[in-house]
């Protein structure tokens, strides 16, 4: 049972609990009426050993499987009746010491979602975004669809920037060493990793036949053996396709699905129209969300703050990753590693406002969500199973999976859906926000 409850800070509570002697004995007692009907005591039938007999062996190993038991369960009830809601499980101040015929008393800490009084919501205001959808976006869009569509075909001419060209190794070697056989065969499996990103400026005005020569310096992830080592390389031009472009007319059209290409445009026009009220809606939100963070002042339990900056830091790091895939690694110039005072406390001051900005972009963050989730609860919003249903199809169909197989890599890495339900649901309380904010006019200065 909760005897009280102290405010240590609006995020965090101080629960002293006690769980009466008769309870922890009853539990006890019970368990060993249990174990004395089931033992196979020497010299006693099942049931009839003396409980002094099954005490003295089981005493000590049944009294831990009920305090493992009752003191959760007593645990949990203390939070429901404190009427809080936890980001972290409970720690005990101290440990306790059990003792038969006596009651068990706990001092936990546990963190809590702060209550945000005077919550406000209300009248608020966003921006008027005019929505319009232009001839040229459409032209565009037909181009990217063209693009989609397009086909290389063979073709006796030099390269020009838009074709597609193939090529067959002649040689190579490694600039200051001898090259050996192995290196060159090694050099030759790569295939078109080899070939630097702008290698068409060396190809353009060539033609079949025609002999090409570059320099590549390779990384690790192309050749562990030649990592770092400068490459010249010389292909011989083995074929020029050129790209052919289909025309945009009615036949296009009819390609896609459309009668003709009034109609497609049309449906192009929709898409598009969607599209763009989709994200003027983005923008909308955005500024819902920063006047809320304005009208109400929430305290951030510490716990989630830290989960958000790992969470920010590690979207950072894979994405700093992805890009160093795209990109050689500079070598590091002398005088960095070299560098004196001077220069350490400017990387120094540099490395704290950077943290300095995390933490302020994680505290915002988790201060929306909790007044997003607040709003949500006082308007008794709800995420159904058949919502989540759906929104795993759609996913799954954007990432050319299976329902079924998306479900079990979140239940794999997450143990649940809650991530995605919690994701539709502060989208419906967004949606609801958007649906009530008044939308005035930008006035013109």
């Amino acid at each position: 049972m909760l005897k009280s409850t102290e405010d240590i800070n609006t995020t965090k509570k101080r629960l002293k609990i006690e769980i009466p002697a008769d309870v922890v004995e009853r539990e006890i007692k019970a368990s060993l009426e249990k174990v004395r009907q089931n033992a196979k005591i020497p010299g006693f039938r099942p049931g009839k050993a003396p409980m002094s007999l099954i005490e003295k062996r089981f005493g000590k190993e049944i009294e831990a499987e009920v305090l493992d038991r009752l003191i959760p369960e007593h645990l949990t009830s203390a939070i429901r009746e404190a009427a809080v809601n936890p980001v972290t499980m409970p720690s005990l101040d101290e440990e306790f010491h059990f003792e038969r015929n006596n009651p068990i008393n706990l001092s936990v800490t546990i963190e809590v979602m702060p209550k945000i009084e005077n919550l406000n919501y209300e009248n608020i205001t966003v921006k008027e975004i005019p929505l319009t959808v232009e001839e040229k976006d459409i032209d565009e869009t037909l181009k990217k669809l063209r693009d989609q569509k397009a086909v290389f075909e063979v073709a006796d001419k030099v390269a020009e920037t838009d074709d597609l060209v193939t090529f067959d190794y002649v040689d190579s070697e490694v600039a200051g060493s001898e090259t050996d056989p192995s290196v060159k065969e090694l050099i030759s499996k790569m295939g078109n990793e080899i070939f630097p990103p702008d290698l068409m400026e060396e190809v353009v005005g060539k033609k079949k036949g025609d002999i090409v020569e570059f320099t590549t310096t390779l990384d690790e992830s192309k050749s562990k053996k030649l990592a770092g080592k400068t490459v010249n390389v010389k292909v011989r031009i083995n074929e020029v396709k050129k790209k052919s472009l289909p025309e945009i007319d009615d036949e296009f059209a009819r390609d896609l699905g459309l009668g003709n290409l009034p109609e497609l445009r049309e449906k192009l026009r929709e898409r598009i129209n969607d599209a763009k009220k989709e994200h003027l809606r983005k923008i909308q939100k955005g500024e819902i969300l920063r006047k809320l963070l304005d009208l109400n002042s929430v305290e951030v339990p510490e716990t989630l703050l830290n989960r958000e900056i790992e969470s920010i830091s590690l979207e950072k790091s894979v994405s700093a990753a992805e890009q160093e895939q795209d990109s050689e690694t500079p070598e590091i110039p002398p005088e960095v590693l070299e560098a004196g005072p001077e220069t350490q406390d400017k990387e120094k001051n540099t490395a704290e406002e950077q943290a300095e900005k995390l933490r302020e972009r994680a505290l915002m963050n988790v201060r929306a969500s909790i007044i997003v989730d607040a709003i949500g609860e006082k308007e008794g919003i709800v995420v159904t199973d058949s919502e989540v249903d759906e929104r795993i199809s759609t996913m799954a169909k954007r990432l050319s999976a299976t329902p079924e197989g998306l479900r079990n890599f979140y239940m794999y890495k997450h143990g649940s859906l809650d991530g995605v339900k919690h994701s539709i649901y502060e989208e419906k309380v967004m949606d609801l926000l958007l649906s009530r904010a008044a939308i005035v006019k930008e006035e013109n200065t």
